[in-house]
């Protein structure tokens, strides 16, 4: 099954670390996942903001997709990058809507030591408003 545009254009934002069309692939009631957040962050703004921390914490020369399951209106794409000398695995768990806009955005990392990483770097980030 062919990708998507959603998931293609996902793909096109995280090759050229530019987050600024984040916004533009989110649906207004969107909801954000964090592995580090317990509760869900519901909205484009603050959605496109974590979404755009992640890509500058996450996104650097080690990272990369390592495989990706498609569905009808839902995608999970597995990674793999190292951030100080800590290897980090997870997926993305994408789902969208009939108009191709994501209503979901799920991220779920392992192991512990790179929770606990992601969450001081995002953390950081976050309260420093930069992303």
């Amino acid at each position: 099954m062919a990708a998507p545009k959603v998931i293609e254009d996902w793909h096109r934002i995280v090759e050229t670390l530019d987050g600024s069309g984040i916004p533009a692939l989110l649906a207004e009631d969107v909801t954000f996942e964090s592995p580090v957040v317990h509760t869900p962050q519901a909205g484009r703004a603050i959605t496109a903001k974590y979404l755009q921390s992640a890509l500058k914490v996450l996104n650097n020369e080690s990272f990369h997709y390592v495989e990706e399951w498609i569905g009808e209106h839902s995608a999970v794409l597995e990674f793999g990058c190292e951030i100080d000398g800590i290897r980090i695995n997870g997926v993305d768990i994408i789902r969208w809507n009939e108009a191709g806009l994501i209503t979901q955005f799920k991220v779920m990392v392992r192991p512990l030591k790179a929770v606990n990483l992601l969450h001081q770097k995002m953390g950081e980030m976050l309260m420093r408003g930069t992303a």
